[in-house]
């Protein structure tokens, strides 16, 4: 039942490579309808910078989020229109540890971590809370709400398997950000809307971001007259 109390869902960016993974996940959820609260780690503003050419900052959140997804991931800016879809983020400072979703009773469908570093794989799986990504994630296994971390990381050495290992006990779903190819994928944005949507496919979130499998084999394959 819905009574009009906005329930988001809590994206948190690390510092992995992948910012276009986040950007088409935010525009998923977006375009579903949902709200989002976002929180961006700092070493992910520089990885953002390096990957796009954007400069997130606090003070002009909303100017740079919009920026950073409409971009496509070929790079080409304005790809994607956003603009009427952004009133419904709400933007959370990485070293704000009073923020709202830091605490259990701030009201959260849960959270998906894309993409999730190494670093922020050991920082959750340890229970630590060295940011408010971190914190977040936390207190989503905590109230046993579902969280998802979409690993983007190789090889994957011996200490961060079992860190994942330990997040797949605790309840989280741990996604690889491992693209597939019967989609028939033709372009970069085809790889990575495949990924975003089984981020959000762990969410329960719908979206036509990719073409799912059905059972024939070459359906993906363009078909001639």
């Amino acid at each position: 039942m819905n009574d009009g109390k906005r329930t988001p869902w809590i994206v948190g960016v690390s510092g992995a490579s992948g910012t276009p993974y986040a950007a088409a996940v935010l525009r998923g959820l977006l375009a579903a309808g949902e709200s989002v609260d976002l929180v961006v780690s700092r070493a992910s503003r520089l990885t953002l910078l390096d990957e796009t050419g954007i400069s997130f900052r606090d003070a002009h959140w909303r100017e740079d989020l919009a920026a950073w997804l409409a971009r496509g991931a070929d790079g080409k800016p304005d790809a994607f229109d956003v603009s009427d879809r952004l009133g419904d983020v709400r933007y959370w400072a990485a070293g704000d540890l009073a923020a709202g979703p830091s605490s259990g009773s701030y009201p959260a469908k849960g959270m998906l971590v894309v993409p999730a570093s190494t670093a922020a794989v050991a920082g959750v799986a340890l229970g630590l809370s060295k940011d408010l990504l971190q914190r977040v994630a936390s207190v989503t296994l905590k109230e046993r709400r579902p969280l998802v971390v979409a690993v983007r990381e190789t090889p994957l050495n011996g200490q961060t398997l079992r860190h994942m290992v330990a997040l797949d006990e605790a309840g989280a779903v741990v996604l690889p950000a491992s693209p597939a190819f019967y989609a028939g994928a033709t372009h970069i944005q085809d790889l990575v809307d495949f990924v975003a949507g089984r981020v959000l496919d762990a969410a329960r979130v719908p979206h036509r971001l990719y073409r799912r499998w059905e059972g024939e084999l070459g359906g993906a394959t363009p078909r001639s007259d």
